[in-house]
């Protein structure tokens, strides 16, 4: 039988984790000096009079490189408990893990041939 009381300490830890981060930017809001002008909002260089805008555009290559790397990071974080407990889920979750598998591989091929590897 499903009982809502035996998720009091996750309800409870949710909440809190929730509640930190809120009243921590609450707070800092509430304290913090204001202080706006030309000197706030120029861009910092290490101490050096800053040369030209802040706002460099960048090519979409180096964000393609990261999505795949995140893609491929993400597949080993799903597939590492697979492999832990394989003895235990059988054949069906063999399929299923073959399957995530299988898409990601196409989705690498894909990535490949548009040339979203490439770094020259």
């Amino acid at each position: 039988m499903f009982l809502l009381h035996e998720y009091d300490i996750f309800w409870t830890f949710l909440i809190i984790a929730s509640l930190i981060p809120i009243l921590a930017f609450w707070i800092s809001g509430l304290l913090a000096p204001v202080s706006e002008g030309p000197e706030k909002l120029s861009s910092y260089e290490s101490g050096i009079e800053p040369m030209g805008g802040a706002w460099l555009q960048f090519r979409i290559r180096y964000y393609m490189f990261a999505l795949v790397f995140v893609v491929f990071d993400v597949e080993t974080v799903f597939l590492y408990p697979w492999a832990m407990s394989f003895d235990v889920l059988g054949v069906s979750v063999f399929i299923e893990a073959f399957i995530f598998v299988l898409i990601l591989v196409v989705g690498l091929v894909y990535a490949w041939r548009k040339g979203a590897l490439e770094w020259s």
